[in-house]
């Protein structure tokens, strides 16, 4: 015998279906203008039957493949298309008080950075103006309307962070991470980070390093284990935490190539930056189709490189000490004064590679002053 549903199960049920009548209605009304309108007016109908189609109330169910292709398509035209889909895409997103919308509406444009064509993303990487942190403005978003509405605005709001997030690092390393018309050939991409300078190359893997954080700070799932949305979002999310591992990796080698060249302060940025992606380990998402053994071997690089970053800290903080003790001494000689080279200045070329330490030239120095002072 079926037992009766609950109080909150039947709020539960009558919200879902008002949310499949209202998806009902707002489809028939959309695709009824868009056989009637023509021209500008019928693709603006059909962009909107679109968006529809891919946000949909029900919370459960991730957008269909077709739909988000669909949704993807107007990235192939014109550039006033594509713009008109990014604008139509967040205004829907800004404007639902729907959790189980405004999850769906990230989902499309995490789709459009991870499959979207350059127009596409162009615009997306444009808007607003203004960018920064937060400007999804979703960091409030409340839908208390069921428990599961509630539940899934904490994912709403980790996410469109996450995504925030996401685009900002994009932006300062000059292309979307983890899309798949954006995959920089590896030999490339190390030519690139090898021509940066050593602050660049610290601020770049900082950012990486922060949507590790981010996404360790993913909701728990509760009573969403099994959410078929809730998985979608992880997946992408999943393939993205891959992708800036592997840029890491990168940086982190190139890190390896410079340890005898890096200045004091970016020593400690760099050792900052790989303790806090340490301190991901272990609360990262497990990856499917992943081999062990590259995880594995990724925080093996982190710790090692770690390791020599602190042993050359400590050594640069005995040299200048010795370098401190030195300039006392030799100033109390007038006419050597001005020939002692302070610890923060430095020999700089277009390439990180070549950056001189002005410890070693401190060290070259002082041999050179020696042997004039026993003359």
């Amino acid at each position: 015998m079926r037992r009766p549903l609950s109080h909150m199960g039947r709020r539960r049920k009558l919200r879902e279906l008002m949310g499949a009548i209202k998806d009902k209605a707002s489809q028939s009304k959309a695709a009824i203008l868009c056989k009637l309108n023509t021209n500008t007016l019928s693709s603006s109908s059909s962009l909107h039957l679109t968006l529809l189609r891919a946000t949909t109330h029900d919370p459960f169910t991730p957008p269909n493949p077709k739909s988000l292709a669909a949704l993807l398509s107007f990235g192939l035209s014109s550039r006033a298309t594509a713009s008109s889909a990014v604008e139509s895409l967040m205004d829907r997103l800004q404007t639902t008080h729907d959790s189980a919308v405004a999850l769906k509406c990230l989902l499309a444009v995490h789709h459009v950075i991870k499959y979207g064509s350059f127009i596409l993303q162009d615009q997306l990487s444009v808007y607003p103006a203004g960018g920064g942190r937060n400007y999804l403005n979703l960091s409030n978003f409340r839908d208390d309307s069921t428990p599961v509405a509630w539940e899934l605005s904490s994912w709403v709001r980790w996410y469109a962070q996450y995504i925030e997030n996401l685009l900002l690092t994009s932006r300062l390393l000059g292309f979307f991470v983890g899309s798949n018309s954006c995959i920089v050939e590896k030999d490339k991409e190390e030519e690139r980070v090898s021509a940066l300078l050593n602050a660049n190359l610290v601020r770049e893997t900082e950012s990486l390093v922060s949507l590790l954080e981010g996404i360790c700070k993913r909701p728990e799932s509760l009573g969403l284990g099994e959410n078929r949305l809730v998985i979608e979002v992880l997946g992408l999310v999943g393939e993205d935490q891959i992708s800036a591992m592997n840029e890491i990796s990168v940086r982190v080698n190139e890190f390896d190539e410079r340890l005898n060249c890096l200045s004091f302060g970016d020593s400690i940025e760099l050792l900052g930056a790989l303790k806090r992606s340490e301190d991901c380990e272990g609360r990262l998402l497990a990856v499917p189709n992943v081999k062990n053994d590259l995880v594995e071997g990724f925080w093996g690089l982190i710790r090692e490189m770690k390791t020599k970053v602190g042993k050359e800290k400590d050594s640069n903080n005995k040299l200048m000490a010795t370098m401190r003790v030195e300039r006392e001494s030799f100033s109390e000689s007038a006419r050597f004064g001005d020939l002692v080279l302070r610890p923060s200045d430095s020999v700089r070329f277009s390439s990180g590679r070549l950056a001189v330490n002005a410890f070693h030239l401190s060290t070259i120095q002082s041999c050179v002053l020696d042997e004039i002072t026993q003359l």
